[in-house]
């Protein structure tokens, strides 16, 4: 059974900085490219950021550029999304999305990111 455990969402203030992980099961982690998805209220899901399976090319949303990194943990079969400089429109709650081209074919349940002051 596959499945893609999201955490280390919260409330934080403008400029602040949290650390998603999520913690994926049922694949083969470390042959799979992954994904960062979010959903701010009342818009459609955008594309934040991608890692190959090695860890050594990501790919980045330009509205995330330079603030965000996207990582792995191939032995702990763990995706991160570090978010730095974090602004009220990075509010959304993001998703951790298995993709297999040209599919999102696993999706975790998502975490809430609340940029507020």
């Amino acid at each position: 059974q596959v499945r893609l455990v999201e955490s280390g969402g919260g409330l934080v203030q403008p400029g602040g900085s949290l650390r998603l992980s999520c913690a994926v099961s049922g694949f083969t982690f470390s042959n799979s490219w992954m994904t960062w998805v979010r959903q701010a209220p009342g818009k459609g899901r955008e594309w934040v950021s991608t890692i190959d399976p090695g860890g050594g090319d990501m790919y980045y949303a330009d509205f995330v550029k330079g603030r965000f990194t996207i990582s792995r943990d191939n032995a702990k079969n763990t995706l991160y999304l570090q978010l730095n400089s974090l602004k009220s429109e990075d509010t959304a709650v993001y998703y951790c999305v298995k993709w297999t081209s040209p599919m999102f074919d696993f999706w975790g349940q998502g975490a809430q990111v609340t940029v507020s002051s």
